[in-house]
Formats: C-alpha cells, structure tokens, sequence
C-alpha cells in the first residue's frame, strides 16, 4: 500500500476511543471522538495553500486529506474540537517516505512538518519534532472498518505520553482498491 491508498482507505466517518497513559502522573485517561476524513485531490486549494505556507512547491504533493474531530476526554468536561488539513510531500526517488506538512500539530496547536513512512506492512509511521517534544505515531489496518494507532509523546527530557487509539468506521466506504491491498496483506 502506498501513501495515496492509505489516505483513501482512511476516509470517511469514525468513532475514535483512545487510552492515553500520561508516565508523569502515573495516571491514565480515556477519550472519545467522532473523526471524519476527507479526501483532498493534491490540486485543491487548501493542499495548495499548506505547501506555500511551508515553502514546498505544491507540484510536490502526492495528496491531502481534511481531518475533522469532535471528542471529550475523562479529565474535563471540555469539547475537544478542530479541523486540521494534512498534506504528503514524497522523497525524490523514494514515495514510501516523505514530509507530512499539517496546518495544526497534534502535540502543539501551530502548523508543523513531519515525517511519514510507509512500512512494508502496510503501517504509517509519523514522526514530528517540535521546539520542546517529539512525538511518533503508528497507524494501520487491523480490517478495512477497522484502523489502530499507538503513540509516544516525548519532551525533552523524557517520555511523558503514551497511548493506544482504535477507531471503527461509521461511515463512508474505502475504495475497492484500498480494501484489496488489506486483505492480501493479512493474508
């Protein structure tokens, strides 16, 4: 599976429920979100936008998706909502790694450029420095409705966040090519 495919494959509506284990405290919480992703064509003015803001040429991009969140945390009673863009910027010569360029970080709320991966297994490795942490996070397939993802925040200084998401499909469909590319891989 390519970068492309998994974007495809990630679009549409899902429930999100996450278990974030802050090492810090020694405390756990739990989170749930409704996420919908949507498709951007590499063209389409936002993915256009986001490459002009990070100084790489929007010929580059290979594809672009709109992530959308609505959620609560155990913590507090807070709405945790925001709609970010994220766009794929391929090596020369290499397309299973690339840029992740985002309009709004996850471990800092301000655009960021990241590092993707696409293992041979068909798992999304991102990976973004930011000024005072690190964080990588690993996304794939457990079935075409059903996607997985681990991660690890780090400050400097040591590990302060772990955590577990599994997200269930509600909606939308993965395309037909996308959903091939899983089977035969867990096959």
């Amino acid at each position: 599976m390519n970068i492309e495919e998994f974007f495809q494959m990630s679009a549409g509506k899902w429930f999100s429920h996450r278990t974030s284990h802050h090492l810090a405290f020694k405390q756990s919480e739990d989170g749930k979100s409704d996420i919908i992703i949507e498709m951007l064509a590499a063209d389409h003015p936002d993915v256009v936008k986001l490459c002009q803001q990070h100084e790489v040429d929007p010929s580059r991009a290979s594809c672009g998706a709109r992530v959308t969140w609505n959620g609560t945390m155990e913590w507090d009673e807070e709405k945790h909502s925001g709609s970010t863009v994220l766009v794929t910027v391929p090596d020369e010569g290499n397309p299973h790694e690339g840029k992740l360029l985002r309009e709004m970080g996850y471990a800092e709320k301000a655009p960021v450029a990241g590092r993707y991966k696409m293992g041979s297994d068909d798992a999304l490795t991102l990976t973004t420095e930011y000024e005072t942490m690190w964080s990588e996070e690993r996304l794939w397939f457990a079935s075409p409705n059903l996607r997985m993802r681990v991660g690890v925040l780090k400050r400097f200084g040591g590990f302060s966040m772990a955590s577990f998401t599994s997200e269930i499909r509600m909606g939308g469909k993965p395309t037909e090519q996308a959903s091939e590319a899983t089977s035969s891989a867990s096959s």
